[in-house]
């Protein structure tokens, strides 16, 4: 940056030359210039970002295939990924349950249907909230903890500690964590259904005087099993997203504790968006075929 407090005979060339494109404003053409090359750089970034991304994801399962994970490495992910996020999941699929029955009893009273509300609080848990939910909460309890922790490893040079002793630290590291979440999720699923379906019985039954039996009734015959196996195959692919996400996140870590805390954040936002995501691909492909096989629900 030229010194603006010398005269103008002390300048040299070159300042000159600086000092006469500071003067002037940039033209039309340069703007969009700069503005398409800020594009193509972001253009850039995102495309070697998938590139990363795939390679990641290829790694996690040609080890998985060539290797066995350790016993007491996947007893641990078991673990932390299952167990540890059985009671917020529990929790979280009781309140959503109730909340659907408050705020569909108006509706369904007011055309005299309130004794089957149960079906579709069952139909809208297991086909959609139950496994979205559950996802969201390993994605926020599991994936944010997988990225931090394993971005910290990597700030602190133990991954290449890893590396140097032969070991290899996507078999070591992340295949257990992959697994965890793969496996457990269904299971996750499930209990946020079961939990959400009997919170909003109880709220239906005990607190809006709604009968018992016809609630059942209603809720047995519009649920079938093909809605069940709808929200646990799509609970697989939640899960496996959360984790290569989770875990990509934590290997390409920033250094310091800044890129810690952005690998946490960048973790829970991009896997919260990819769950909406293959929600909406699966719920599309799931559909059709649900209207191939003939099984179109309905309130009976």
């Amino acid at each position: 940056m030229p010194d603006i407090s010398k005269k103008t005979s002390e300048y040299g060339a070159e300042e000159i030359t600086d000092l006469v494109k500071l003067s002037r404003r940039p033209t039309l053409l340069e703007n969009i210039q700069q503005y398409v090359e800020e594009i193509g750089d972001v253009f850039a970034s995102r495309v070697i970002y998938v590139g990363d991304f795939t390679s990641f994801a290829g790694n996690v399962f040609y080890w998985m295939g060539v290797k066995t994970v350790r016993r007491d490495a996947l007893a641990r992910a078991f673990y932390q990924i299952g167990v540890l996020s059985l009671p917020v999941v529990m929790l979280t699929g009781m309140f959503i349950g109730m909340v659907l029955a408050v705020q569909c009893h108006a509706q369904f009273k007011a055309i005299g249907m309130a004794e089957r509300l149960g079906g579709a609080i069952n139909l809208s848990l297991v086909r959609e909230l139950g496994p979205v939910l559950a996802a969201v909460m390993l994605a926020g309890r599991v994936g944010c903890s997988i990225a931090a922790e394993l971005g910290t490893m990597r700030v602190t040079e133990q991954i290449d500690a890893l590396t140097s002793m032969g070991t290899n630290p996507i078999w070591y590291l992340v295949v257990p964590r992959f697994l965890g979440c793969l496996l457990l999720i269904p299971a996750l699923t499930v209990m946020a259904d079961v939990m959400g379906i009997y919170g909003g019985a109880y709220y239906c039954v005990h607190v809006l005087g709604i009968e018992s039996g016809p609630y059942w009734e209603n809720s047995y015959h519009f649920v079938g099993g093909f809605d069940i196996f709808t929200g646990i195959f799509k609970s697989l692919f939640f899960g496996a997203a959360i984790a290569l996400i989770a875990c990509h996140q934590g290997f390409r870590c920033d250094a310091g504790a800044e890129g810690v805390g952005k690998a946490a954040t960048v973790s829970f936002v991009a896997s919260f968006v990819m769950i909406l995501f293959i929600d909406l691909i699966l719920g599309i492909v799931l559909e059709r075929v649900n209207q191939m096989l003939g099984n179109v629900p309905g309130i009976v």
